[in-house]
């Protein structure tokens, strides 16, 4: 009885670089079939950022008439000269200041709250994330406004400061009831970045650390905060980015005298009719953001 013979090969021997040839072509295809997949993902990032980005770069060069007319004919560098004026920078350096404030107090408010979240049961685990994601099921600027009753000089706050004896407390239209405004709006920014890296720790090197000894701070420093910083360098970034630019939160409750660059920029296009200043500052403020987002996914991203 012979013995059974190979089934005869399905593909043919390509010779002559046929077959390297057929490859490359079958990775073209791929390639135009990507193409074709993202294309409207394209066209949405030029229609709504990269046109309206070029539009204010344009804007930016133009004059500005004494009747408050812009000139796209007559390009002048003059609007980003003016943004090295004392009172610019004045503004600049608070809504700075206020950003860094509020992303530090989100970070120190929410880095303990993430931490209780990922090492609950699922279930309860589940119960807290919606807490957390509650306010975004009503509308921003309503709940802005409701911090201004709260704050106000007859809200809750100064009614419980006159109880106590300290006497009534004034907040609206302070710096302070700015920060709890920014803190308040964009916490769960904060948090779900970092419960998302928490999450997925492995803690048994933590428990590996206390069987070594290392103290509870110790064990944080040295395990659990350098595995979560891609958590904290993400959250970071997103409270930051839209509190230094906001405009709701001061315009609300910070009034004339915390005057943020949102706010200021509103200002140039719909009091003072000055678009090509507002337009410089705009593109200025546009392009650190996104210096600061492809820093954190060109070097946070890679080393973290």
């Amino acid at each position: 009885m012979s013995a059974p013979t190979a089934p005869p090969t399905l593909v043919p021997k390509l010779e002559d670089g046929t077959g390297e040839e057929l490859e490359h072509a079958a990775t073209r295809a791929d390639s135009r079939r990507g193409a074709l997949l993202a294309l409207p993902g394209f066209a949405y990032l030029f229609l709504f950022f990269a046109l309206p980005l070029g539009i204010v770069f344009v804007y930016s060069f133009a004059t500005r008439s004494s009747t408050g007319r812009t000139i796209l004919g007559q390009w002048s560098v003059d609007s980003y000269t003016r943004l090295i004026d004392p009172f610019v920078l004045q503004i600049a350096w608070r809504s700075f200041a206020l950003a860094a404030a509020a992303t530090a107090l989100c970070l120190l408010v929410g880095y303990p709250f993430a931490y209780y979240i990922a090492t609950r049961s699922p279930r309860v685990r589940g119960l807290l994330l919606v807490m957390v994601m509650i306010p975004f099921w009503s509308n921003f600027l309503v709940r802005t406004y409701a911090w201004r009753v709260i704050l106000g000089s007859d809200g809750p706050v100064s009614r419980l400061t006159e109880l106590v004896g300290i006497g009534q407390t004034r907040l609206m239209f302070t710096s302070t009831a700015v920060m709890i405004g920014l803190v308040y709006g964009y916490l769960p920014f904060m948090i779900l970045p970092l419960y998302a890296s928490i999450e997925r720790l492995d803690f048994s090197l933590v428990e590996a650390g206390r069987d070594l000894y290392a103290s509870g701070w110790e064990a944080f420093r040295r395990i659990t905060w350098p595995l979560s910083r891609a958590g904290v360098i993400a959250g970071s970034i997103l409270v930051f980015i839209p509190s230094f630019g906001a405009y709701v939160t001061p315009e609300i409750l910070g009034g004339s005298r915390t005057t943020m660059l949102g706010s200021f920029i509103v200002r140039q296009f719909l009091a003072a009719r000055d678009w090509p200043f507002g337009s410089s500052l705009s593109f200025v403020v546009m392009i650190a953001m996104l210096v600061a987002a492809l820093v954190y996914f060109r070097v946070g991203g890679k080393t973290l």
